[in-house]
């Protein structure tokens, strides 16, 4: 079976930004394509346990989004060819101007963005500003969409989609059955790639749904990984990369 194309996900500066650097480092190494990267919110509310305990104790040390775009900005110059996303939530995005605050993620070498709580259909302003500057919005299509909504958002002409494959919050385990798979193919009907993710962490997990999508997405699996090794750089290093390399189908 070919490499299957990971998406993995990071909550900048968590715990430190030199921990967080080392992890997607490893994440790269262990052969991740794409970086998504999370400014810490005080109220995420698609996030399971893992990722909401990163985001408070980022926030904690008083963490800004200027550091998270140095932060980003920094992991761009590093690997410019890994392709970076950034995920948050609508309320940062807002705040400072969605044009403004687009134009300082691309000057970071971010490329797409995922904003889980904008709606495709009513973004204010989010898609037209990626446009201006270089980058993509990429929409959150839900099992819980009803059909007309599902289709309308698969027909809308973004390149790609991002497929919670499960109702609920991130980091708890998914099962993909059948049901998982048609609903990849609704997303997919307008012919959007779809990055498929939500309580991946396995590479049985990965190789299901591998042929169904673009890439794969894990998030909480790398995040709990980077708080158990969080005080011995080697073995963080060392797990971070072997579960990329897991679920990228890689030995």
């Amino acid at each position: 079976m070919p490499k299957i194309k990971l998406m993995s996900h990071l909550v900048a500066g968590y715990p430190t930004d030199e921990i967080s650097f080392q992890a997607a480092s490893a994440m790269v190494k262990g052969g991740a394509d794409i970086l998504e990267i999370q400014l810490a919110f005080s109220d995420p509310s698609a996030d399971g346990p893992a990722i909401q305990e990163a985001c408070t104790e980022v926030l904690s040390r008083h963490y800004r989004v200027s550091d998270g775009l140095a932060f980003i900005a920094k992991i761009h110059k590093a690997f410019p060819q890994t392709t970076i996303y950034l995920m948050s939530y609508a309320s940062l995005v807002y705040t400072p101007g969605v044009e403004n605050f687009c134009k300082r993620a691309s000057e970071a070498g971010v490329r797409g963005m995922i904003i889980p709580d904008l709606p495709f259909d009513h973004d204010e302003g989010l898609t037209a500003a990626c446009k201006k500057y270089g980058m993509e919005n990429i929409p959150v299509a839900s099992p819980s969409m009803d059909e007309a909504r599902l289709s309308q958002m698969a027909h809308a002409g973004f390149p790609h989609i991002y497929a919670s494959l499960r109702v609920g919050i991130t980091g708890t385990t998914t099962v993909i059955d059948d049901e998982t798979l048609q609903f990849i193919s609704k997303v997919r009907e307008g012919g959007s790639a779809v990055y498929g993710g939500f309580g991946i962490s396995t590479g049985e997990q990965s190789k299901a749904i591998a042929n169904s999508v673009e890439a794969v997405i894990a998030g909480s699996v790398f995040v709990r990984l980077i708080k158990k090794y969080a005080h011995d750089e080697k073995a963080l290093s060392e797990a971070v990369e072997a579960k990329a390399r897991k679920l990228c189908g890689l030995r």
